[in-house]
């Protein structure tokens, strides 16, 4: 990527102008894990996921000491570095440390940004949700406003992916960076090449609404470290000889994304908690650890008490679960659940994807 620094007329200066983005959590519908490499290289990737009016916040305030500071407020850390290039990433807040140095490498010719970075995400740690790329994409978004860098939305959501799983070197799949640049409802095929399809889906209006009366999601008190799942599901796919009900697994979630596709296209609800429970009982097959005791209980109450179908939201393990309901039999469901000691929720969708802009009263 070439180096670029804004110049001309009406061009914004960074030293005194501040900036918030915010770029929306996911819950995936149908088809997680086979957006993990080796398997999507091998053999193709779908998934169906929407964005969700959860999101990740970056502020971005200008400094003229010598300094760049990182404030964490989810985690409770905070940081203050010189402005150097590159900061180490072996300690402190990787994410942003290694996306600062990523910024200043391809957009700033290494000239050091003097600055205050300050995050939070509105959700628990290991939720399943997508949290650290929505939070990559939204302090890339809040770079983006702040230097009037020139990237679009395909480049916002790779340069997230190559810093979390590249530069960093950290475990994952790729549908969450997507899914919280673009917003909205989207069926996303991945394949060999980093070779990335998005294709939003324009559901009525009726559809997204049924939808959101329709799921709950319940936090199952657990937060899990997603990388040991998905560790497992990689091994196997590497090896399909040794692990050959995983591999069909994951070609089931692949089916399932395309059938819960047609189905909300087709305005088949009544066909999703079906296709949503196949894909829970696959996604098992794909690593041991995706569900435990404790899950399973929660489910089979939910069931009980008249949910209709389910899952684990993201790698497994712990987090948020999914639960599909008749609307109106939601509030016993809810009930039957947070008896178990589960924080309930609801849900709805955000059409919108990543978003910048200047605090207001700045003028450019």
């Amino acid at each position: 990527m070439r180096s670029w620094k804004p110049a001309g007329p009406g061009a914004l200066d960074p030293r005194f102008t501040t900036v918030r983005c915010r770029a929306p959590l996911r819950l995936g519908l149908a088809g997680g894990g086979t957006d993990l490499s080796p398997y999507c290289e091998d053999y193709g990737g779908t998934v169906l996921n929407v964005a969700i009016n959860r999101f990740a916040l970056t502020t971005i305030e200008p400094r003229r000491d010598g300094c760049v500071r990182f404030v964490s407020h989810d985690l409770t850390e905070e940081e203050t570095l010189e402005a150097a290039a590159p900061l180490p990433t072996d300690t402190g807040l990787l994410l942003h440390r290694a996306l600062y140095n990523r910024i200043v490498r391809d957009f700033r010719a290494g000239e050091p940004l003097e600055l205050t970075l300050t995050t939070s995400v509105e959700c628990p740690k290991g939720a399943g949700l997508g949290a650290s790329s929505a939070l990559l994409v939204s302090m890339i978004g809040a770079y983006r406003t702040w230097l009037g860098l020139p990237l679009g939305d395909f480049e916002v959501a790779h340069l997230a992916w190559e810093v979390e799983r590249r530069d960093l070197g950290l475990t994952g799949g790729r549908q969450d960076q997507y899914a919280a640049t673009f917003g909205g409802v989207n069926f996303i095929e991945f394949s060999a090449g980093d070779r990335v399809i998005v294709n939003p889906l324009q559901l009525e209006r009726n559809v997204t609404h049924e939808l959101e009366a329709s799921i709950l999601l319940g936090f199952t008190g657990v937060s899990r470290l997603s990388s040991d799942i998905i560790d497992k599901q990689i091994a196997a796919v590497r090896d399909p000889q040794a692990s050959s009900a995983a591999i069909e697994g994951m070609h089931q979630l692949k089916r399932d994304a395309l059938e819960l596709k047609a189905a909300l296209l087709r305005e088949e609800l009544h066909l999703a908690p079906g296709i949503i429970n196949r894909s829970w009982l696959a996604k098992k097959n794909t690593a041991q650890g995706i569900s435990n005791a404790h899950i399973d209980a929660i489910y089979e109450a939910a069931m009980s008490a008249g949910a209709l179908g389910g899952k684990i939201s993201g790698a497994g393990g712990g987090g948020f679960l999914m639960l599909f309901t008749d609307p109106l039999r939601r509030e016993a469901v809810r009930e039957r659940v947070e008896a178990m000691g589960v924080t309930v929720s609801r849900c709805t969708f955000s059409q919108e994807g990543v978003f910048g802009w200047r605090v207001p009263g700045q003028g450019r």
